[in-house]
């Protein structure tokens, strides 16, 4: 018997497709330097400090989405930008996994019994140096969200068939301290999806939708 046909962008087509895909690529294949290679002795020279963010996807009856923050303008980096939730990795952290699900429950109080890790994407060098691990995750409906104010000005979801639409990834530039950046651009609506979240987006379409 032929096995049920799996709606394409449902939790089910994501958990199948993480599963085909997963693991690391190893070494710095990916990041910032993607787009900009006469940047790249730049970006990789420097040291880097150890980052991971969560990709949380969330399996509403009505469709899949997935969830991101706006940071605040107090943060000393990447403020006021889109992010994932996440951070810098602590030596108390046991693992990358555990550091973006110690990170989220202290941002947007995201309780981890709601998360499902699946695995990773490989890690991201980003020009602002940090090399971060992207952790996928499923998150299940019925939480509660409570905001770190210190951190978040707010969170919203994405619907992940806009988010992995190749029509909807743009190309763009701008004068970064000097130097002219190129970087990926995924507007929608009044949010602004940018820089190191597009470029980690782009690569879990890569990976995972292509």
């Amino acid at each position: 018997m032929d096995s049920p046909t799996v709606p394409p962008f449902s939790v089910e087509d994501f958990r199948r497709r993480v599963a085909r895909r997963n693991g690391s690529a190893g070494g710095d294949d990916y990041g910032d330097h993607r787009f900009n290679p006469e940047l790249r002795e730049m970006i990789l020279g420097a040291k880097l400090r150890d980052a991971a963010v969560l990709i949380p996807v969330v399996g509403h009856p009505e469709g899949t989405t997935l969830i991101l923050t706006q940071r605040t303008e107090k943060l000393r980096y990447h403020s006021g930008q889109i992010a994932f939730p996440g951070g810098s990795i602590d030596p108390d952290d046991a693992s990358a996994e555990d550091a973006a699900l110690r990170e989220t429950e202290e941002e947007i109080g995201l309780d981890r019994g709601f998360i499902e890790i699946l695995g990773r994407l490989p890690d991201y060098v980003s020009g602002s140096g940090f090399r971060v691990v992207p952790v996928l995750a499923v998150v299940r409906p019925g939480f509660i969200l409570t905001l770190n104010e210190d951190e978040v000005d707010d969170v919203f979801e994405v619907p992940l068939s806009f988010l992995m639409d190749p029509a909807n990834h743009a190309h763009r530039s701008k004068i970064w301290q000097g130097r002219e950046r190129t970087f990926y651009e995924m507007p929608y609506g009044d949010r602004y999806i940018w820089g190191l979240t597009a470029g980690i987006l782009r690569v879990l379409y890569e990976r995972l939708y292509r």
